[in-house]
């Protein structure tokens, strides 16, 4: 198993973080992508991506941090193109629009996305996806770039019909916890949807923990829940599910 999306370089792992990477390695994860979101915890990704060898890592500038930028004036993303010469950076990100809270400042995202979707297409790295009640101008930004950048919009929470279009840009779609819940029909309709090779799993640990750790501090040994609740639902294996999705996470951010 692969999760390929966890915030191992947040607070919340500060005091266990080796004991939450051995429990992950014995649940069967054998690789673990830690995600920047701004440049200090871009950096922390790298860090930790070199003190345990499962760990790689994506660096880049969240939307709700490029805002944080824009109020303080500050330089966004060129922090960004000096870490992708890293051995251990596999991805830019996560990046993207985010449109959940009412006072964003769209216009601002689209150029902070821009400028890592450009660099994305300089350095031929996978992009990673946030798109939170932002789907529809996520796809919008990268048509023009289709062909050019691949990726995962991770946390996928839009409709059918945009997952088809997100395909078609030869981008993945990230499920987690949600696909867990018992009410949560859009997010297995989504899981069921997508093609088992167009899918990766993911926790974004330590945020939406899987049945039964629900409303818990989530972890990458978590996956192993996704991972058999995505078998179900494709009336698959979990071993099946497995195979697949790891070499999904292989292929796309060049994993050994």
């Amino acid at each position: 198993m692969i999760d390929t999306h966890v915030h191992l370089n947040f607070e919340d792992y500060i005091d266990d973080l080796e004991t939450v990477i051995l429990d992950a390695e014995k649940a069967g994860v054998s690789h673990m992508v830690v995600i920047g979101i701004d440049e200090g915890s871009s950096r922390l990704a790298i860090e930790l991506s070199k003190q345990y060898p499962s760990l790689y890592a994506s660096v880049g500038v969240h939307p709700s941090e490029s805002e944080n930028m824009f109020e303080m004036q500050a330089t966004s993303t060129q922090f960004i193109e000096a870490m992708l010469k890293d051995e251990k950076v596999v991805a830019i990100g996560e990046c993207g629009i985010d449109l959940y809270h009412e006072d964003y400042n769209l216009e601002y995202q689209q150029h902070v996305f821009k400028e890592q979707i450009e660099l994305a297409k300089t350095y031929q790295k996978p992009l990673i996806i946030h798109s939170r009640s932002g789907v529809r101008a996520c796809i919008d930004m990268l048509k023009p770039y289709q062909g050019h950048v691949k990726g995962v919009f991770h946390c996928f929470n839009g409709t059918q019909e945009e997952a088809d279009e997100i395909l078609e840009l030869g981008f993945y779609i990230g499920v987690n916890g949600p696909i867990t819940f018992k009410n949560a029909k859009d997010a297995k309709d989504i899981a069921m949807h997508v093609p088992i090779e167009r899918l990766l799993i993911e926790t974004d640990g330590p945020y939406l923990s899987p049945e039964p750790y629900r409303g818990r501090r989530n972890q990458p040994a978590n996956v192993k829940y996704i991972l058999k609740t995505l078998a179900q639902l494709k009336n698959m294996s979990e071993a099946e599910v497995d195979d697949i999705t790891t070499q999904n996470a292989k292929n796309l951010f060049l994993l050994p």
